[in-house]
């Protein structure tokens, strides 16, 4: 017995006396824990500086899976009021990312919940917690596809950087995604003291330094969030899309597709039961279609053929064409314009088909058919757009090689092209490429770039701000500018867009367009720029389904000029009308457009 004591005492001595230094450390290190501290995501504000996207407190549940106690499981479970299989999918999750590190487990849990995980913490070892933070949006917009959304990396994401970690909430979409790396900031690290229960007892005040973390930086949007505000409320009820831009520095001044969808959903913990929803809802909130839809640009592609027709020299400001009703090329294409005799400017104000057939024919019967696709490419239709924004499609703008691809060789012939010279048949383009058309016309014949950010605001006070990038189309002279202008002009004075779009108020130009489509209703569109002599704002509506362009986009494209440059409205007959507006017959064919 007293031999057995003398070997207990002479190990004590031996591990707390002689071997102190080496178990004092590797105790200090049980008894340190280290931890990740989020950065705060930037901040977006608007054109006028208003706050637009900020940060709240949430927050989140850790796991560090080499620690925890599977046997804990349903208490777990119990306590964050999930089904047992999401804990263990979580876990699982963490635990393929690292043994060794805290992950994220349940993120955005509310006060009660987090309080009784800590009065729990003692029997749940390797569970823990981090204040993070999620989106919040301030202002009445939703700019959902402008925003965009977060969500957690996966693991292709976070296998791809060495700065993201398992659960990381990173851009998905919109101005989220595009600004990524501007956004997220840098990562700190602090150390914890901990007790056997892996309860925190403060920070660790030793040999280690913490890290701050460096807030990401902040974004300052062309958005004029009251007008983005105000288009919203218009396209309520509606299937379509708004872009309204400067045309002097291509700022996208507000940027609508509708329906659209609540970004607040979408933040912090994912409602897996609306996101499903709108992923199968069949009118596609999801869908940018300001970017994305591709339709054909009907009649709003008049003025274009014009100044092309022009430039080749099948026109000039006398060359007249007779409507007698259709235009006859082996069958008639029909024209519901008024009978009679037409110019380049009547024909852009009255929508005569006959006129731009007739162009189109001759385009194409003397070999011009891609010299028409290239001249039509410098306008930004059928081309990539550098807009800043995910998504953006580059439409078609078919050549004899398109034509042969789709068709087959020799598959082909005129009156595939024909319909062109209208903006039908094997041609699509997205709003957003018909506004950056309409911006050339209005600036003086500059191709100009589409962007949504003005300049990123970073931490250390430096701010990169935005160019404005434009490029002079040469061919675009000024006199055909100012001829196809006039026209356009006439659209409001006295043609089809007089109904709603002319006002004392402000003076516009623009031109309406049908989309024909085989499965309903034909869509609508109206363009426009205004004011008239020195224009400041270019409007581009697109209405799904909408029939007859001139009772149905052209009064929402009226209304956002008006708020925009006169800062309120005043036609409040025109913007109830709006309101209450539905389409109820397919009106279309039977006017001109």
């Amino acid at each position: 017995m007293v031999g057995l004591c003398v070997v207990v005492l002479g190990r004590i001595f031996y591990l707390q006396i002689i071997q102190y230094e080496t178990y004092a450390s590797l105790g200090e290190e049980n008894s340190i824990r280290q931890e990740y501290v989020s950065p705060a995501r930037g901040l977006v504000y608007d054109r006028n500086g208003i706050l637009i996207i900020d940060n709240e407190p949430i927050f989140s549940i850790t796991v560090t899976p080499a620690k925890f106690d599977k046997d804990k499981i349903p208490l777990l479970a119990n306590l964050l009021e999930v089904e047992d299989s999401v804990i263990v999918e979580r876990i699982n999750e963490a635990q393929r990312y690292s043994w060794y590190r805290t992950s994220p487990l349940l993120t955005d849990v509310n006060f009660e919940t987090f309080s009784l995980i800590q009065e729990n913490i003692w029997q749940l070892p390797g569970i823990g917690h981090q204040i993070e933070s999620k989106r919040h949006y301030p202002t009445n917009m939703k700019a959902s596809h402008i925003f965009g959304y977060l969500r957690e990396a996966d693991r292709s994401d976070y296998e791809k950087s060495t700065d993201l970690r398992l659960g990381d909430k990173i851009g998905k979409s919109g101005l989220e995604m595009v600004y990524e790396d501007a956004l997220r900031g840098d990562l700190g690290v602090e150390f914890l003291k901990v007790n056997a229960y892996g309860q925190s007892l403060g920070s660790y005040e030793g040999e280690r330094s913490p890290q701050n973390p460096i807030q990401g930086s902040n974004i300052i949007t062309t958005i004029d969030s009251e007008l983005q505000s105000f288009v919203e409320v218009l396209m309520q009820g509606k299937i379509g899309a708004v872009v309204a831009m400067n045309p002097r520095t291509g700022e996208i001044l507000s940027l609508v597709s509708s329906p659209n969808y609540d970004v607040n959903k979408l933040a912090g913990r994912l409602d897996r039961d609306y996101w499903a929803h709108i992923n199968s809802d069949s009118t596609r909130p999801l869908y940018n279609r300001a970017l994305s839809s591709r339709q054909p640009p009907g009649s709003t592609f008049k003025p274009l053929m014009g100044l092309i027709g022009l430039h080749l020299g099948y026109l000039n400001s006398e060359t007249t064409v007779k409507n007698i009703g259709g235009y006859r090329r082996g069958r008639v294409y029909r024209d519901i314009a008024p009978l009679g005799d037409y110019n380049l400017e009547k024909a852009i104000t009255f929508s005569s088909n006959t006129y731009f057939y007739s162009l189109m024919d001759r385009i194409a019967t003397q070999g011009d058919f891609n010299k028409w696709s290239k001249l039509v490419k410098d306008f930004g239709l059928g081309v990539p757009n550098a807009i800043d924004l995910p998504s953006a499609t580059e439409g078609i703008i078919p050549d004899s090689s398109y034509m042969d691809r789709r068709f087959g060789k020799r598959q082909w012939g005129l009156g595939d092209l024909i319909n062109l010279g209208i903006g039908q048949g094997v041609i699509s383009v997205s709003p957003l490429q018909i506004a950056q058309m309409t911006s050339t016309i209005a600036n003086g014949g500059y191709r100009i770039r589409p962007h949504l950010v003005n300049s990123i605001q970073n931490g250390d006070g430096s701010v990169q701000y935005t160019p404005v990038v434009y490029e002079k189309i040469d061919w675009a002279k000024p006199e055909y500018l100012e001829l196809v202008k006039r026209g356009m002009h006439g659209v409001v004075q006295e043609g089809s867009g007089r109904f709603y779009a002319k006002t004392d108020l402000v003076d516009i130009a623009g031109k309406t367009g049908t989309a024909q489509n085989p499965h309903g209703f034909s869509h609508g569109w109206f363009t426009s720029f205004a004011p008239y002599n020195d224009p400041e704002i270019v409007v581009t509506v697109f209405l799904e389904n909408a029939g007859f362009a001139s009772i149905s986009a052209a009064p929402i494209a009226s209304l956002v000029i008006e708020k925009y440059l006169n800062k309120e409205i005043k036609r409040r007959n025109v913007y109830n009308y709006v309101m209450n507006w539905v389409p109820k017959v397919d009106n279309s064919q039977g006017a001109a457009e």
